[in-house]
């Protein structure tokens, strides 16, 4: 019972009934596996980002302990990722402090924000990023992030801009300037990391003997570590040639010692001006200098979360929890001066392949996290930036999703437009721009598609032999924006069929408004002055409520297609005996006034 009420208001204490030994050595083991793979990465996803390469060590545990409280998945680990250190890579040049201070604030309003989302419940507004969206996104963001470390890969510096395009030009013209030492180590070391990687799809049979399956264990815990694995063993080179008075490669460089500060994040800061002197930024600038990112780095942050969530943890995440989870975070995070962090995709593979069983297993990759920060930062000193640069390079080459042009190609060509233009001005212009067009082209297409709905017009009978034109609206919705549209389709439809009944096919239509019903009347009574006969097939009840409360006349229905054909007939007839009628009755009237006048002479 008391652990019912802890439930309450730490979800993740659910863990913890019929919790075993069992469980706690597999989360200890997927633990420190998952650590021997952030250590590396979060060096480097700090370089990324333009901060000191301890920036992304003080990101790497915190997330792991509070998502162990409040989490719902047990696969997902919180850390720095590759994307959000690009985006956050656009506000740490500025100089002074105020690189690892706008980092900080930044973690820190995008846990307030995602905090604010997951109390509205506003987690649906992701789903308007659609797959091409996403997948154009993040191919043009795994394309910036290679290109950005081109440089720290061939050993240059320097260069004009942290942009795709400025990048690459700056590779181009400092060609010349390359260090065959540094792009030699760089060039093998992805060699080595993508050989390695099949390491962990090496297979062992459950019935395997005992020193087979060892063998295999082995060789998946090494293409497991392969990060860790080569940073160690490339800055152990790096250290035996700086002692023997050597320097062959760039180095990472001092790496700060100790755990980080806990406080406030900072709401003030210095930059640097152009003339390199030091000017004092106050909230409001800062939160001028992070504009869009304020609200982008969290919605990127959920995107990526709650996919990785229903990715292991199935269909029954809730998307709240999670929202709340990876907000508080980001808002605990930057009290440790954390940069923002989500969930990593490849840091979750490894711990579900290391068999985690709760997330209590980020708590013991967060305590890794920090004995390293306690003992081993004076060594960080001597790992080669180029060796940091494959790393990332090897990770991110995945990111590209091309596999999905061609089976869009096959099946729905009008999508592969929005995720080529998200790519393309990803690329061009920035990845914030880029999501954006996406995302507007896709709803472009979806106003677009309500406001000129597909109209199937076909000349049909009924089983008496009585011939109508049948108009069926192939989408299942009818809004103000196409009721023109449609009017004009069955203008068109009764010009080129003749004066034959229309019949509108309501049976698959369920979404109407009061706009919509205002013109279907005018329909109606521009048809009756034709003596068209305008009648509704199966229309649900939802279509005639708002017909009923919105126009004065009433449209004539048929719920299923017998009556339809009894209903047609009787209009036939009745429109027969108006069309006798106006041609007797002016025939009675011509003799009524021959016999007035006859009568008069």
């Amino acid at each position: 019972m008391g652990l019912n009420k802890v439930e309450k208001w730490i979800p993740g204490a659910r863990w913890l009934r019929g919790y075993t030994g069992q469980d706690a050595v597999a989360d200890v083991i997927a633990g420190i596996t998952v650590g021997l793979t952030v250590l590396p990465q979060g060096l480097a996803y700090a370089t990324l980002a333009g901060l000191e390469p301890q920036y992304g060590l003080y990101s790497a545990f915190m997330g792991g302990v509070v998502y162990a409280l409040l989490g719902g998945c047990r696969e997902v680990t919180i850390g720095p990722t590759a994307l959000l250190s690009l985006m956050t890579s656009r506000h740490t040049g500025l100089g002074g402090e105020s690189g690892p201070h706008l980092a900080i604030l930044l973690c820190f309003l995008a846990g307030i924000v995602e905090c604010v989302m997951g109390l509205l419940r506003l987690g649906a507004l992701v789903d308007l990023i659609s797959t091409p969206v996403t997948v154009g996104f993040t191919s043009a963001t795994a394309v910036i992030i290679g290109a950005s470390q081109l440089k720290g890969l061939l050993g240059l510096k320097g260069g004009g801009g942290s942009g795709f395009i400025a990048t690459v030009q700056t590779v181009f013209t400092k060609a010349d300037q390359i260090r065959p030492s540094d792009a030699a180590l760089g060039i093998c070391s992805i060699g080595i990391l993508l050989l390695m990687r099949k390491l962990k799809d090496f297979k062992t049979p459950d019935n395997a003997p005992r020193g087979r399956r060892i063998f295999g264990g082995t060789l998946w815990l090494i293409g497991t570590s392969r990060n860790a694995l080569l940073v160690f063993f490339t800055s152990l080179g790096a250290y035996f040639a700086a002692q023997s008075g050597k320097a062959p490669f760039i180095l990472t460089g001092t790496v700060r010692s100790g755990l980080p500060d806990f406080g406030l994040p900072p709401f003030s800061t210095t930059r640097a001006d152009t003339n390199g002197t030091l000017v004092e930024m106050d909230f409001k600038d800062m939160i001028s200098e992070l504009g869009a990112s304020i609200a982008l780095v969290p919605i990127i942050a959920v995107l990526g979360n709650v996919a990785i969530s229903k990715a292991f943890g199935g269909s029954g995440i809730d998307a709240t929890r999670e929202l709340v989870a990876l907000s508080l975070s980001n808002v605990l995070g930057s009290f440790v001066s954390s940069m923002p962090v989500t969930g990593s995709f490849s840091r979750s593979a490894v711990n579900h392949a290391s068999g985690v069983r709760s997330p209590i297993g980020g708590v013991y990759t967060g305590a890794l996290v920090l004995l390293a920060l306690g003992l081993l930062t004076p060594y960080f000193h001597y790992i080669p930036r180029a060796a940091l640069s494959a790393v990332i390079i090897s990770a991110v080459i995945f990111m590209i999703e091309y596999e999905v042009i061609r089976p869009l190609w096959r099946c729905s060509r009008r999508e592969l437009l929005p995720g080529a233009i998200t790519f393309i001005l990803s690329l061009w212009v920035g990845v914030e721009i880029g999501l954006l067009a996406g995302v507007v082209a896709d709803l472009g297409f979806l106003v677009y598609r309500a406001a000129r709905p597909a109209l199937i017009v076909e000349r049909s009978e009924t089983m008496s032999g009585v011939n109508y034109i049948l108009v069926r609206p192939r989408y299942s919705l009818l809004y103000f924006p196409a009721i023109e549209w449609v009017r004009s389709g069955i203008s068109k439809a009764v010009k080129e069929h003749g004066k034959a009944p229309v019949v509108l096919d309501c049976r698959n239509l369920h979404e109407f408004d009061f706009t919509a019903a205002r013109g279907l009347g005018d329909l109606h009574k521009e048809l009756a002055a034709s003596s068209v006969s305008l009648v509704l097939l199966g229309p649900p009840k939802e279509v005639t409520t708002v017909l009923k409360g919105a126009i004065n006349t009433t449209i004539s229905e048929a719920p299923n297609d017998a009556e339809l054909d009894r209903l047609l007939q009787d209009l036939l007839s009745e429109h027969a005996k108006n069309e006798m009628k106006e041609i007797v009755v002016p025939l009675l009237n011509g003799n009524e006034r021959a016999e007035s006048d006859d009568k008069s002479q």
